[in-house]
């Protein structure tokens, strides 16, 4: 779980880093403030979707009852 987290900062740095530099360059000014938000938002789901999805192998538990 630690890791799914740790996934899942570095991919916000990563969009925050796009972002700082999409305003830098004055793109962000042409696009606008909704389609920025919304493009956030979506890039941030696949973020979790792609976290989730690499999470670790899923094993199933044996319980042995007497």
């Amino acid at each position: 779980m630690k890791w799914t987290g740790l996934y899942l900062i570095g991919f916000m740095v990563l969009v925050g880093g796009v972002l700082a530099a999409l305003w830098k360059m004055g793109v962000l000014e042409s696009i606008g403030t909704t389609w920025t938000i919304i493009g956030v938002v979506m890039v941030l789901g696949i973020g979790i979707m792609l976290a989730v999805s690499r999470s670790g192998t899923k094993e199933n538990i044996e319980i042995d009852r007497k």
